[in-house]
């Protein structure tokens, strides 16, 4: 008679197994969607702070975030160092936020930390613009920084339209020309209302005639200006071919 108990026990156990599955397939799910859950919330809110103050999660998810508005195409890449520093400068259009934007597509298309110079001396906008890679506008921070390797974006004086490079502080300039680290002009273009935006870099500038004094930091300044002008009109500006290119919001938005 025991013997005989044996099959009926097994057979409760199956159907208890057929029974519960359902409830243990969902809750296996839920327990392994929760994981991923907790890891990609972990990954969204991890801190990765350089010595320079950049928080490379942070500047993915702002990166992330600005690509629901913005699609930015980087082209002339393969003139960037892939280790040492290099300045990289560009022309930027009224509430553009050009060097960000910039520094931020730069660093997608290498994989690589990009800063840019930029950052205010003043809480809270100066810190949460230290995490997404920005500079004092100082000579010191900058040489500091290309001396250890770094590309940094600067930005030029901005203007209202896409047509022409402003100004370029020529004592910025002068940082990168005294740790002897490539500078390059890279034009950055947009078209309002829409989402396309571009960043072409160019071959690193450099002088004919080799100066000692300031003078070389002043002319390779103008040069870059010149050098940034000649690639915008090659890329054509940010014409749309509509009356808005008369518009003064036309320098809004992009880069």
């Amino acid at each position: 008679m025991p013997a005989r108990a044996e099959p009926a026990t097994s057979a409760a156990q199956q159907l208890a197994e057929v029974i519960t599955l359902p409830v243990r397939t969902v809750g296996n799910q839920a327990t392994g969607l929760a994981g991923s859950s907790i890891r990609t919330f972990r990954a969204w809110t991890a801190n990765e702070v350089d010595d320079w103050g950049r928080d490379n999660a942070f500047v993915n998810r702002f990166w992330s975030a600005s690509q629901l508005r913005w699609s930015t195409s980087v082209g002339g890449s393969e003139h960037l160092p892939k280790r040492s520093g290099a300045l990289i400068v560009i022309n930027a259009r009224r509430w553009s936020l050009a060097p960000i934007f910039a520094a931020l597509a730069l660093g997608a298309e290498i994989d690589r930390a990009v800063r840019f110079v930029g950052r205010p001396d003043v809480a809270p906008l100066g810190p949460m613009m230290q995490r997404l890679g920005a500079l004092l506008p100082s000579e010191a921070e900058l040489a500091g920084a290309l001396r250890a390797g770094e590309l940094i974006v600067l930005g030029a004086e901005h203007r209202s339209t896409n047509r022409q490079a402003g100004l370029i502080d020529h004592r910025l300039v002068g940082a990168a020309v005294a740790t002897k680290v490539p500078v390059l002009p890279a034009a950055t273009v947009s078209v309002p209302m829409r989402r396309n935006a571009r960043v072409e870099i160019g071959r690193p500038v450099k002088l004919r005639r080799k100066r000692r004094g300031p003078l070389d930091e002043l002319e390779t300044a103008d040069l870059l200006q010149l050098r940034i002008d000649d690639m915008l009109d090659e890329m054509g500006g940010a014409l749309t071919g509509t009356p808005l290119d008369w518009l003064p919001t036309g320098g809004m938005g992009g880069l």
